[in-house]
């Protein structure tokens, strides 16, 4: 799956520009974008955790000789 390429954007951006009219698009637009944003903020939080976790876990991997493995 390749880079789009701007002729396509052009017309992605030219049918919503039909289907929704000038008023709403900027709207959408702006919402699209917060909705973006949120997401990636989500995920930096999400790699945050899983990195700390494991920082911990190296950290302290627990009491040497036990293994749970026999219990």
């Amino acid at each position: 799956m390749g880079a789009t390429s701007p002729l396509t954007w052009v017309i992605i951006l030219g049918v919503a520009l039909i289907i929704f009219g000038p008023k709403q698009l900027p709207k959408i637009a702006q919402s699209v974008g917060e909705a973006l944003n949120s997401f990636r903020h989500s995920a930096e939080d999400v790699q945050e955790e899983v990195k700390k976790s494991l920082e911990d876990t190296l950290k302290d991997p627990g009491p040497s000789g036990s293994d749970p493995s026999k219990n």
